[in-house]
């Protein structure tokens, strides 16, 4: 049997198909902001207002809006299609991070702080509508449609690399709110572009026909519940590491999963996908304790950023298995509303963990901060040790139901 290609060129003849260049630049434009607003949103709160737990929990309570509006979003976007509901839907996030900044910038009551951010949950999935978008087009070459899913998760680490280091560096050399504004242009102005590639569009169901909730799919509550704990994992990192050294750290991280990421996309698909992300887990629950090992045993910045570059190492693979999984349980009338409630659950992880980890770094210090994602990566792997199963053997049914 034939090899796989290297990853290169499976990644060369991936970006060959068909209006995949045009919507994947849109989408990378408007993707950026992932790692920019919420690291922004904690530098110029606490920069403000002399409070990282007051920052972690309105960043917290936005991901909690965030995990309340975005499914219903995704519905529409499913019903209705991408371009009708995304570029409406930015428009109104785009204006609740601005007021955010406005309102830091007047000194405003800090209840309008959390007001205002909380608006920013109608940002729609871009993530979700691009592999949306590459399923459609891909539905007949899982190999290339596993390439392709490994490509976004390295588009989502290489956001979450530029976008802090684009935000501290707006922040600190501008002015404190210029991180959230140039987020918001940017991903009004991404979305713009993607939602004008009509061709590769996947299109929209008949609305006669009616299908169950991707949530009543087995092993979808489980894995949910997956999404969820790693999203802990998140959270804690991410508000931990900037108190404990700035936002720029967190590109070491995403670096590590950029990289694991793309040399996934060179592995053969695995036919048992609930074992392949127990392993992942599992890889993940050990790295993640390297930065707890750095700052408890030596205190050195660089040992830091070299465990959190390995630690990074295990993201993407995880989040790679994970999304394939969601994509194989869920109705492909509903894909969009399947990934969305797998980000959603990864945002309400990400909402716990960011107030968690404000208060564990102002109340107990570094160390228990870097604890927390340890623990979290744990849980995560039990709960797909036990809850999965066979999930990951099943074929995606499109089979309506009454």
């Amino acid at each position: 049997m034939p090899g796989r290609p290297a990853p290169g060129s499976a990644y060369l003849r991936l970006l060959r198909t068909p209006g995949a260049r045009a919507f994947t630049a849109g989408n990378l434009l408007a993707r950026l902001p992932m790692g920019m607003f919420s690291v922004s949103a904690v530098l110029m709160i606490a920069g403000s207002r002399g409070s990282y737990a007051l920052a972690g929990a309105v960043t917290a309570t936005g991901l909690v809006a965030t995990a309340v509006v975005a499914p219903l979003t995704a519905r529409l976007v499913d019903r209705y299609g991408q371009a009708r509901i995304a570029v409406p839907a930015t428009a109104l996030a785009a204006s609740g991070a601005l007021v955010l900044a406005l309102c830091v910038r007047l000194d405003a009551p800090a209840w309008t702080l959390f007001v205002a951010y909380s608006a920013t949950a109608t940002a729609p999935n871009t993530g979700g509508m691009s592999r949306a978008r590459w399923s459609h087009l891909l539905r007949n070459d899982p190999a290339a449609l596993h390439t392709a899913n490994s490509f976004e998760q390295a588009a989502d680490e290489l956001c979450f690399m530029l976008g802090p280091v684009l935000a501290a560096t707006a922040c600190g050399t501008l002015f404190p709110e210029a991180g959230t504004v140039t987020g918001a242009v940017l991903m009004t102005t991404g979305i713009l572009i993607f939602a004008a590639q009509r061709s590769t569009e996947p299109p929209v169901a008949p609305r006669t026909v009616r299908t169950r909730s991707p949530f009543r799919s087995p092993g979808m509550p489980a894995l949910l519940a997956v999404f969820l704990a790693t999203g802990a994992v998140f959270g804690t990192m991410e508000v931990v590491s900037i108190a404990h050294a700035g936002g720029a750290v967190l590109a070491l991280q995403a670096t590590g999963s950029c990289v694991a990421g793309l040399l996934y996309g060179a592995l053969r698909p695995a036919r048992n996908l609930s074992g392949r992300l127990v392993a992942c887990l599992a890889a993940m629950t050990a790295l993640m304790c390297l930065p707890l090992l750095a700052v408890a045993t030596t205190g050195s910045l660089l040992a830091l950023g070299l465990c959190l570059l390995a630690a990074g190492a295990a993201t993407a693979p995880t989040m790679v298995t994970g999304m394939t999984l969601v994509q194989r349980l869920t109705p492909a009338a509903q894909l969009n509303e399947g990934m969305t409630l797998a980000v959603t659950a990864l945002l309400g992880g990400v909402a716990a963990g960011s107030a968690t980890g404000g208060w564990l770094v102002e109340h107990g210090g570094t160390i228990p901060g870097y604890a927390a994602p340890a623990c979290a990566a744990g849980l995560a792997l039990v709960v797909s040790a036990l809850g999965t199963g066979r999930a990951g053997r099943r074929k995606r049914t499109d089979v309506p139901t009454s």
